[in-house]
């Protein structure tokens, strides 16, 4: 728990771990403070960004989009490992998350899996996003590894935290798959060995991109349940991984990727099932949304993820 530091208590920490800060104009007043309180701090938050390329990425992060005004974190870590700040107070990175992940990071003790979404983390975590697509393929550049190891380390160091002050966007929100290609768990034992105390000996290397996985039981039944909810619950974080794929595909919009087998994903589907040769039952009628296993294979084969059925 801490006050959050000001404006030049951050740069300045930032900038004597050895990184490369970008200032993005107008980052020291850019926050959602009107809307709630930030702080106390109690640790920082990783996410990835679904986007390619670094001007549009720290855009995107400043500015926000329709439905969720910026910024949308504190920094971008681009791939080359140039840090761009984009905001100071709070901001719209962590959303609703689980109480006993929060109440873990406070005591700095490993958290537990996140299977609840109540609590305001906006409030309570520093958010810095990182370029990359999320797909399980786009790689992480070491300049980039080493840039999300600094900055954890410099927020930590200058608040007295350990690593476990540390965590990814998918271990405080359920159905949430960020950061994806790299373990949180390796990058808090890099982070550690920046600390004060006992040294944890060799780093274990960093691992290679991991493939996730997408359970078609588990998807079909999404599917089916979902459209007709109100709002958009997330009932299998499996389905925010073929969303990103149908996005890519070019065949649904991205302001629709939240994990939420709505309408547009079972359209977006339905669209990729036609590509592939697929109809109705009757001529004329659009296939259908519903994932077969067939289909669902190719498009695990195309963008980088495993199906179990």
């Amino acid at each position: 728990m801490a006050t959050p530091l000001t404006a030049d208590r951050l740069l300045s920490a930032l900038r004597v771990e050895g990184l490369e800060v970008v200032e993005v104009p107008g980052w020291r007043t850019r926050n959602r403070d009107h809307v709630g309180p930030w702080g106390p701090t109690h640790g920082v938050m990783i996410h990835h960004t679904v986007t390619r390329g670094t001007a549009h990425t720290v855009a995107l992060c400043r500015d926000g989009y329709p439905g969720l005004p910026g910024p949308l974190c504190h920094g971008v870590i681009a791939k080359d490992g140039s840090v761009h700040l984009v905001g100071h107070g709070r901001a719209n990175h962590a959303g609703l998350g689980d109480p006993d992940v929060l109440r873990a990071v406070i005591a700095e003790q490993p958290a537990p899996a996140d299977d609840e979404a109540t609590v305001d983390g906006n409030r309570s975590f520093y958010g810095f996003e990182c370029e990359n697509l999320g797909d399980g393929l786009d790689p992480w550049p070491v300049e980039q590894l080493l840039a999300i190891e600094r900055v954890s380390a410099a927020l930590c160091r200058a608040h007295g935290w350990g690593p476990l002050s540390v965590i990814g966007h998918r271990e405080w929100q359920p159905g949430k798959p960020d950061p994806l290609g790299f373990s949180m768990g390796d990058m808090r034992t890099r982070i550690g060995a920046r600390l004060p105390g006992p040294n944890p000996g060799p780093l274990p290397p960093l691992p290679g991109p991991v493939r996730p996985v997408v359970d078609l039981s588990r998807l079909q039944a999404a599917f089916r349940l979902d459209p007709p909810k109100k709002g958009t619950p997330v009932s299998y974080g499996g389905v925010e991984v073929v969303e990103v794929a149908l996005v890519n595909e070019g065949l649904m919009a991205k302001r629709y990727v939240d994990g939420h087998a709505g309408t547009e994903t079972v359209l977006g589907y339905s669209r990729w099932q036609e590509r592939l040769g697929y109809s109705g039952r009757r001529p004329g009628q659009p296939a259908d949304g519903n994932p077969g296993l067939t289909s669902l294979q190719k498009l695990g084969r195309r963008h980088g993820f495993e199906v179990v059925a």
